[in-house]
């Protein structure tokens, strides 16, 4: 990863806003607050999900959102990209292995281009 990858994760990390939550969900993650939306991120051996749902909690689709999870893996920042898989899932695949609850941040972008971002402690 260069510097400027590295200082781009770094900076999301600590300049992410405070959640007003981060819960369990029905995925089997955890849930945080991301502007109007609240993401599930679910890790598992290297796969990333992260679970779009409104402010109710309900499944939104994915179809036309992107996401990058900035992860602090053995204390080392990793980046994963994530795209639309069906329903209100968007995956993707990280360079090692997750464990089970990743910290960090992802930064969702919407169809119309707005960004928001999660942290996950």
């Amino acid at each position: 990863m260069n510097a400027w990858k590295l200082l781009v994760a770094s900076g999301l990390l600590l300049a992410a806003p405070v959640c007003a939550h981060e819960a369990p969900g029905r995925n089997g993650g955890r849930v945080s607050d991301a502007g109007p939306y609240h993401l599930e991120l679910v890790a598992r051996e290297r796969t990333v999900d992260l679970y779009l749902l409104d402010g109710a909690e309900a499944p939104l689709p994915a179809a036309g959102f992107t996401a990058t999870a900035y992860l602090m893996v053995d204390g080392k920042p990793m980046r994963v990209a994530l795209a639309p898989a069906g329903g209100s899932r968007l995956t993707g695949l990280a360079d090692a292995a997750l464990p089970a609850a990743p910290k960090g941040a992802v930064q969702l972008t919407a169809p119309d281009g707005t960004r928001a971002s999660a942290r996950f402690n």
